[in-house]
């Protein structure tokens, strides 16, 4: 039996979809909060409820006496915690919503996990982790010490509270650093969702950093695969671990960290192409400058988890752009009086 947490939001949908397509048994928990429009998580809960073998429970996962509850009602073999405040420009204006998500929520998880023997964690970070780290392709041995955001922060957090618990109690813990993932049923907060929106209302487009940014962005069925890739082989100690010359992706206990990516960096202009070319029509674009708690590129070296699971991002750009605008159509099809092509 799987737990996700976040299972009414983006890559969390996906994920207990594939799930619960393979036959598991999954148990979604989401708080369903208005930092984007819910009807949008509820649309995606909806399609889950579908599914006999899928269960949901209403939590916020920040809440110290209910998770005690949930862990004490199902025997769950592997949790997978997606649930998180996300957003670096958001986190700038409201810290204290990441720190009770994804720091004291991420926290009652795992101490779900701990006392009630659950065989494997799988968590989500993030590649915002690297920060000021400008030595790309990012990989898994970088240092992470100077994140640029709360948001980053927190997520570097869990992967130290998640080592904590491998070394103390033995939990088998993944954490996975994603990359700029998008596609059909994404956030609204996102640069996709954002553009494609504005330019099917004739609106502009804010082009960060003057349109001089590049980044490797994942098409979510390449990152669900990996997910799913990662449940099912529990973290292991690495066997030539060296304590003289530690490597931060790895330890002497259950404890592993991978990047999942396209490994494929794409400029940020190109990447507005594919959306113009998937629409049919130009972007009006406003430059801006850089926003604070950004960076300027990002690139996944991906070989630890093509090595260790057979992990491969196989999605182009301009492939996983068309399908989420055939998505977008779709769905808002009684706004724009259109359906996917």
């Amino acid at each position: 039996m799987l737990l996700i947490t976040g299972a009414a939001g983006f890559i969390g949908f996906h994920i207990a979809r594939k799930r619960l397509e393979m036959g598991d048994i999954v148990v979604g928990v989401d708080n369903l909060n208005d930092y984007y429009d819910p009807s949008l998580k509820e649309a995606r809960l909806a399609l889950l409820k579908s599914f006999e073998n899928f269960t949901f429970e209403k939590i916020n996962i920040a809440d110290r006496a209910q998770v005690p509850k949930l862990f004490a009602r199902y025997n769950f073999s592997c949790v997978v915690n997606l649930a998180a405040q996300a957003g670096v420009r958001y986190s700038i204006e409201n810290p204290l919503a990441y720190i009770d998500s994804n720091v004291l929520g991420f926290t009652n998880i795992i101490e779900g996990c701990r006392h009630h023997n659950v065989e494997h964690l799988v968590y989500a970070s993030t590649s915002s982790v690297y920060g000021a780290n400008e030595l790309q392709p990012f990989s898994e041995s970088h240092s992470v010490d100077h994140p640029l955001a709360i948001y980053a922060a927190s997520k570097k957090c869990n992967e130290l509270i998640a080592h904590s618990y491998a070394h103390l109690y033995g939990l088998p813990s993944t954490g996975l650093r994603f990359f700029t993932v998008y596609g059909p049923w994404g956030r609204p907060d996102m640069a996709l969702f954002l553009f494609t929106k504005a330019m099917m209302n004739d609106e502009p487009i804010d082009v960060f950093n003057h349109g001089n940014m590049v980044r490797d962005f994942t098409y979510v069925d390449d990152l669900v695969e990996g997910i799913s890739m990662a449940i099912d082989s529990p973290a292991k100690p690495n066997e030539s671990w060296d304590a003289q010359d530690p490597d931060p992706a790895s330890s002497n206990v259950p404890y592993k960290i991978y990047n999942i990516g396209n490994s494929k960096p794409v400029p940020l202009m190109d990447y507005i192409q594919a959306i113009e070319k998937a629409l049919g029509k130009k972007a009006k674009l406003n430059m801006m400058p850089m926003q604070d708690g950004d960076v300027q590129s990002t690139f996944a070296d991906t070989n630890k988890m093509q090595k260790d699971l057979g992990y491969k991002s196989v999605t182009s750009v301009e492939d996983g752009v068309a399908k989420f605008v055939d998505w977008y159509k779709l769905y808002f099809k009684d706004t724009f009086g259109v359906v996917a092509r």
